[in-house]
C-alpha cells in the first residue's frame, strides 16, 4: 500500500459487524469508487456485486448527485428542521411521494435504516394513543427479521447474535416464524410456491394476546441480513389480510427493497400489498449521505396532529433530520433513477441475473440459490469453523469481485446499472472460489 494512503494506525477504529481483530491483521482497504467498481490502493479494481451494502443502486460517484451534494455545502451546510424549515426538505418529501405507494405520502426522515425502524414503530404507537386505543402497545417481528440495531429495532429483529447481548429490550414483543424453508423449496426461482400459510401463525398470536393489545406487525418482505429470504407466493398479502381483519398496523421495512432493487420503486408495489407504514434508507441518497425515512398513511398523519393534546404532536426527531446535503442527495438520486430509467432496467436484466445465479446448481457446497428482481443469495452447507462463506468472500476479493456474506450464506445486490458481462464475471469468480475452498 502506498504510504500516501496507508493509515497511521488501524488500532483506534472499532468497526462494525466485523471481526475487529483478524481484519486489523489483514485488511482489504478501498480508496475509490466509480460506476460498478471500488478501487484498492495498488489501483486494482473490484467489481461491486452488493451496491456497498445494498444502497449504492445507482452506481458510486453519480456526477449529479456529487455536484448537487457541493452545491448544497456551499449554499446551507445546516439547518434543524426543529421549528425552522428549508425548501429541499419538503421538496425531496413531496417527491418521494409520488413514487411510494398510493396515500402513503407523509413523510419522517431520519439518517438511517435503524432509526427508521425504531421511528416507524413510535409512530404506530403514537396513533394507537391518538386515536383512543393505548391498550394496542404490542408489536410483532419475526425471526430472523432485520430492523436495524437500536433497540426497538433488535427487539422486534429476530437474528439472535444482535439480540442476545443487550438485555430484555423493549417488553410487550412477539415474533411471527420466519418463511425460509429449505427443505421444500430449495432452488425456487422467485417466489417460493409454499409456504403462504405460514402468515396465519398470526392468527396464533392474537388468540394468544388479544387483537385489541397489538399495535402492529413489522416484516421485511424481503429479508436481507438473514440471508435473503423470499416470502413465498400469497405470503404478504395473506399477512395484510389478517392486519386489516385484526385493525392491525402492518409495517414494511424497506430499507433492502426499495429504490428499484425488485425492479419496482418499492417492494409494495411488486407484491401488490399496501403497508400503513414504511421505512427506507441506503439507496434513498445513493448512499452518498446518510439518510433514512418513514412514510406513513395520511390517516395515520391526520389522527396524531389532530388528536394531540400540545403543540408539539410527535416529541421525536433528529438533530439532523432532513439534513440539506442528505436532501440534496436524494433528489439528485431520484432525477438519476428517473431519467437513466433504472427501475425498468432492474426488471429487464432480471431474468439473466436469475439463469445465471441458477447456473451454480452444482457446484461445491452449494444447499440453496435463492433470487428476486436483483437480489441473490447462495446458501452453503455449514462447515465446523463456520467460516466458509467467509473464505469464499475473501477468494472473491482477491479474484477482483466484492461480495457479502451473512452466516453460511453469500448475498448479492449490485447496482441496477449492472451490465450482463459484469454478472457473468460475478458467477464466474464465485464458481472459481466455491472449488478452492474445502
Amino acid at each position: 500500500m502506498p504510504d500516501t494512503l496507508r493509515p497511521n494506525s488501524l488500532d483506534s477504529f472499532w468497526m462494525p459487524f466485523t471481526p475487529n481483530k483478524a481484519f486489523k491483521a489483514d485488511p482489504r482497504m478501498v480508496v475509490r469508487a466509480g460506476g460498478m467498481h471500488y478501487y484498492t490502493p495498488d489501483n486494482r479494481a473490484i467489481l461491486d456485486a452488493t451496491s456497498g451494502l445494498w444502497c449504492c443502486a445507482a452506481g458510486h460517484g453519480v456526477p449529479r448527485i456529487v455536484e448537487a451534494i457541493q452545491r448544497a455545502a456551499a449554499e446551507l451546510d445546516y439547518a434543524t428542521t426543529f421549528n425552522l424549515g428549508h425548501p429541499s426538505a419538503f421538496e425531496f418529501a413531496n417527491r418521494l411521494g409520488q413514487i411510494l405507494p398510493d396515500g402513503l405520502d407523509r413523510i419522517f426522515f431520519t439518517n438511517s435504516g435503524s432509526e427508521s425502524a425504531d421511528t416507524a414503530l413510535k409512530i404506530a404507537l403514537a396513533y394507537q394513543q391518538a386515536r383512543g386505543k393505548p391498550g394496542k402497545y404490542r408489536l410483532i417481528g419475526r425471526e430472523k427479521g432485520y430492523h436495524g440495531t437500536n433497540f426497538g429495532g433488535i427487539s422486534v429483529g429476530g437474528i439472535v447474535r444482535n439480540r442476545r447481548t443487550y438485555g430484555p429490550m423493549v417488553s410487550g414483543v412477539d415474533h411471527l416464524p420466519h418463511t425460509l424453508d429449505v427443505a421444500r423449496s430449495a432452488f425456487s426461482r422467485g417466489q417460493p410456491a409454499q409456504g403462504a400459510e405460514l402468515a396465519d401463525a398470526l392468527e396464533r398470536i392474537v388468540q394468544l394476546h388479544d387483537p385489541s393489545t397489538i399495535a402492529a406487525v413489522i416484516v421485511e418482505p424481503v429479508a436481507g441480513s438473514a440471508g435473503v429470504i423470499i416470502p413465498p407466493q400469497g405470503y404478504l398479502k395473506r399477512l395484510r389480510e389478517l392486519c386489516t381483519k385484526h385493525d392491525i398496523l402492518l409495517i414494511f421495512d424497506e430499507v433492502i427493497t426499495g429504490f428499484g432493487r425488485l425492479g419496482t420503486p418499492f417492494a409494495s408495489h411488486f407484491f401488490d400489498v399496501k403497508p400503513d407504514i414504511l421505512t427506507m434508507a441506503k439507496a434513498i441518497t445513493n448512499a452518498a449521505v446518510p439518510m433514512g425515512a418513514v412514510a406513513a398513511s395520511r390517516e395515520i398523519y391526520d389522527t396524531i396532529l389532530n388528536n394531540a393534546e400540545t403543540p408539539i404532536e410527535l416529541f421525536h426527531g433528529y438533530t439532523t433530520s432532513g439534513h440539506p446535503l442528505a436532501c440534496a442527495a436524494g433528489i439528485a438520486t431520484l432525477d438519476t433513477f428517473k431519467e437513466e430509467r433504472l427501475f425498468e432496467r432492474a426488471a429487464k436484466i432480471a431474468p439473466y441475473w436469475e439463469d445465471a445465479l441458477h447456473s451454480l446448481k452444482g457446484e461445491p457446497h452449494i444447499v440453496d440459490i435463492r433470487n428476486l428482481g436483483l437480489i441473490g443469495g447462495i446458501e452453503l452447507s455449514p462447515r465446523a469453523d463456520n467460516n466458509r462463506a467467509g473464505e469464499v468472500f475473501r477468494k472473491c476479493f482477491d479474484a477482483g469481485v466484492f461480495v457479502r456474506y451473512t452466516g453460511d450464506v453469500l448475498a448479492f445486490s449490485p447496482p441496477l446499472i449492472i451490465e450482463k458481462a459484469q454478472i457473468d464475471q460475478i458467477v464466474d469468480t464465485v464458481r472459481t472460489a466455491l472449488k478452492q475452498v474445502t
